[in-house]
């Protein structure tokens, strides 16, 4: 997958069809709906609603998944830290509430290709201009920050893989090491793709 394509997958639903901007928007005003979803009928049904987003859209659960699938050991970890602090109805919310967040906006990226974003973020910061702001590049920014959360979680996601294979799960070092240069490198790629394109001033 090449700089910026994103995880976008061709369709003619109505949720490919709705304008990136109104996307965006509603996917704010969804998320914030979830932070006042603290019980477990709210988040039930708020996850009703993410899978008939899903089953609109019509961009198959195997798309769907590869982009909560990088996400899985942070839930689980998420969810024991909670059941540790908390009763277990409120840690269940919690977690819930995360995934159908990410959730939310991997739908955003599914339907809309990366471009249209972009174009709707530029819209979006265009009255910053005044004060020296440059929309282009932020929304070139926040794309990438975008991009770059699965990315860095499958990092992640693989090298605890690995380490269990080998016998080294409670080893800190095995795993901050292997991550830092993944992630590195992956950021000197996306420089040298963005130093290619002109963008690297």
């Amino acid at each position: 997958m090449t700089l910026l394509t994103g995880a976008y997958v061709a369709g003619t639903s109505p949720v490919h069809r709705a304008p990136a901007g109104l996307k965006l928007v509603l996917l704010a005003v969804g998320c914030t709906a979830l932070v006042f979803a603290r019980s477990l009928p709210l988040v039930g049904a708020a996850a009703v609603g993410v899978v008939a987003l899903y089953a609109l859209a019509q961009v198959g659960w195997r798309a769907a998944w590869g982009q909560l699938r990088p996400l899985r050991w942070l839930v689980v970890v998420l969810l024991v830290v909670q059941v540790l602090i908390a009763d277990v109805p409120t840690a269940v919310a919690l977690t819930a509430r995360l995934v159908l967040a990410v959730a939310l906006a991997a739908l955003v990226t599914l339907t809309t290709r990366t471009t249209e974003l972009m174009a709707a973020l530029e819209r979006a910061l265009s009255p910053l201009r005044r004060f020296g702001v440059d929309p282009a590049r932020v929304s070139l920014l926040m794309s990438l920050a975008l991009r770059s959360v699965p990315v860095v979680a499958g990092i992640a996601g693989r090298i605890r893989e690995a380490r269990w294979a080998r016998g080294r799960e409670r080893s800190v070092r095995a795993f901050a090491v292997p991550l830092v240069v993944g992630v590195l490198r992956h950021a000197d790629a996306m420089g040298e793709a963005l130093q290619a394109r002109g963008l690297d001033d």
